[in-house]
């Protein structure tokens, strides 16, 4: 006999936590137990005025968002926080719940632009969580994934993973940089310059 689904559930209030829904072996929930964020908060310190009394997101959600794109192979932010929004694995990395609306890309930008602009700390923050996450086994050493094609490891696995990590953290601040610019640009504000490329421009003032 045929039977037919109902589809009631869609509507059905259920008392669940995210907790409950994200498997045991999950990578973001292998890399929250293994990696401590709290060093961040250290970090940005300066950069963060606490009575300045504009609304901010959390440091460590900015760089977690960052990382399911890398992780994950996302193709970019916007395309990130879509993600995020429907699926409860990355809500749990970043402790948002099924009530609280994720951070709009231009907002992400602005945090990003306001706290990181010419300086190097994204990078540096990036970079350590990416070592971390390879130190852990979260990115396979022998074959890494930079600009979609693989990569073989040398025989020196650590001096080879450091590099990649290096040259991965560079090239994802890079594509963020642009697709921020690109948001910018749309919305007529200025874009956001390398710090290396600020010095260059004060030298030949």
């Amino acid at each position: 006999m045929l039977r037919k689904t109902g589809y009631e559930g869609r509507s059905q209030i259920s008392m669940v936590s995210l907790d409950e829904l994200v498997p045991i072996d999950h990578l973001v929930r292998k890399i929250e137990y293994a990696i401590d964020f709290s060093f961040i908060y250290d970090m940005v310190r300066d950069v963060y005025c606490e009575d300045n009394g504009r609304p901010s997101i959390d440091p460590v959600v900015l760089i977690k968002i960052a990382l399911i794109q890398c992780l994950f192979g996302i193709r970019s932010m916007r395309q990130t926080i879509k993600e995020i929004e429907t699926n409860v694995a990355y809500r749990w990395f970043i402790g948002y719940d099924f009530s609280q609306p994720i951070p709009h890309f231009s907002t992400l930008g602005k945090n990003y632009v306001r706290r990181f602009r010419d300086t190097g700390l994204f990078e540096g923050i990036f970079h350590r969580i990416l070592e971390e996450a390879a130190r852990h086994g979260f990115i396979e050493p022998d074959v890494l994934f930079i600009d979609a094609t693989h990569v073989k490891a040398s025989a020196n696995k650590n001096k080879y993973v450091k590099q990649i990590v290096q040259e991965q953290s560079r090239k994802y601040q890079d594509q963020l940089d642009e697709e921020i610019n690109q948001d910018r640009a749309l919305h007529e504000k200025e874009t956001v310059r390398k710090k290396a490329q600020c010095h260059a421009e004060g030298e030949h003032d």
